[in-house]
This record gives C-alpha cells, sequence and structure tokens, in this order.
C-alpha cells in the first residue's frame, strides 16, 4: 500500500493522473515522464514550425519544466516519499 503526500498527489491531479494505494510510485512517475515527453517533443516541433520563435524556445522549456516539478525528484525519492 502507498501513501503519496496530499503535495505530490494534488501535483498530480493536475496531469490527471490519480494514483490508488495500490499503484507504484515508479509507475506513476514514468506515466508522468511520457506526459512531459509528448509536451517536449511537441514544444520542439512548434520551435521547428517557427510558431514559437528560437529566441523564446527556452523560457517555454522553463516554463514547461517547473510545470512538470515532481520530475526533479529521482525514482529512488519518489520511492522514499511515497510510503
Amino acid at each position: 500500500m502507498f501513501v503519496y503526500p496530499p503535495e505530490l498527489a494534488e501535483a498530480l491531479l493536475h496531469f490527471g493522473l490519480a494514483p490508488t494505494p495500490d499503484t507504484p510510485p515508479r509507475f506513476v512517475r514514468d506515466a508522468l515522464s511520457d506526459l512531459y515527453r509528448y509536451e517536449i517533443r511537441a514544444l520542439r516541433e512548434k520551435r521547428v514550425a517557427g510558431v514559437i520563435p528560437k529566441e523564446d524556445y527556452i523560457g517555454h522549456v522553463i516554463a514547461l519544466r517547473k510545470k512538470y516539478w515532481p520530475l526533479a525528484l529521482t525514482p529512488e525519492h519518489w520511492e522514499q516519499i511515497v510510503r
């Protein structure tokens, strides 16, 4: 049985992820990582297509990283904080 800290559980809800007590933390982190990769690739495609100017791209990347702050925690940290 896994207990997700309220701050992490709330952050995950913003991505449509609602882990149950039976959901392993690595599974949830992998799902979040998949969402991040999808968004970063879409962002890159917009830059290549000229929708986002090259000089503005880094700002968008930084905003995306802040949005996905739970990924700053390593898988080992996830296992330590999710008990």
